[in-house]
């Protein structure tokens, strides 16, 4: 892809470090394409649960992951240092489009790049369910300004 169409990292308020994992390898000596599903999943999930407060193992909510894309920009390979960065472009009321990208420790610019729904349910019941006021507050922190 040409370089304009790699995000950077400054689209991305909300970041942390990641690193690939031997298993993350494929025979082709790069970072098999699932993994980047993973980066993605443990990103938006960490931001969740550091600044939103999700409790993973007890809370009444969680969030189901519906629909995800990646786009692939340069190869990655084991090991190595990695940041996910990760911003809200679309915050409803019973889910959110997370826009995801992976950066390399020492390149500004997009390695893979993509999105991620995570729609909002009862646990116990799986019935989607309006995403709670601590992890919207969180969510709207890394989300863009939109006019009244």
């Amino acid at each position: 892809m040409p370089p304009a169409d790699r995000p950077l990292l400054a689209a991305y308020p909300y970041r942390c470090a990641l690193t690939t994992r031997w298993m993350d390898n494929d025979i082709y000596g790069h970072i098999n394409n699932v993994a980047y599903y993973s980066f993605f999943d443990t990103a938006a999930n960490r931001f969740l649960i550091e600044r939103g407060g999700l409790d993973i193992a007890g809370g009444a909510t969680i969030g189901l992951v519906v629909e995800s894309k990646c786009a692939y920009h340069a190869p990655l390979a084991f090991p190595q240092e990695l940041r996910a960065g990760v911003r809200v472009d679309h915050l409803g009321t019973r889910a959110v489009t997370y826009g995801i990208a992976i950066f390399t420790a020492d390149d500004d610019r997009a390695a893979a790049h993509g999105y991620f729904v995570h729609v909002f349910v009862d646990r116990a019941t799986r019935a989607s369910t309006p995403i709670p006021a601590s992890l919207r507050a969180a969510l709207a922190s890394i989300a863009p300004l939109t006019a009244p």
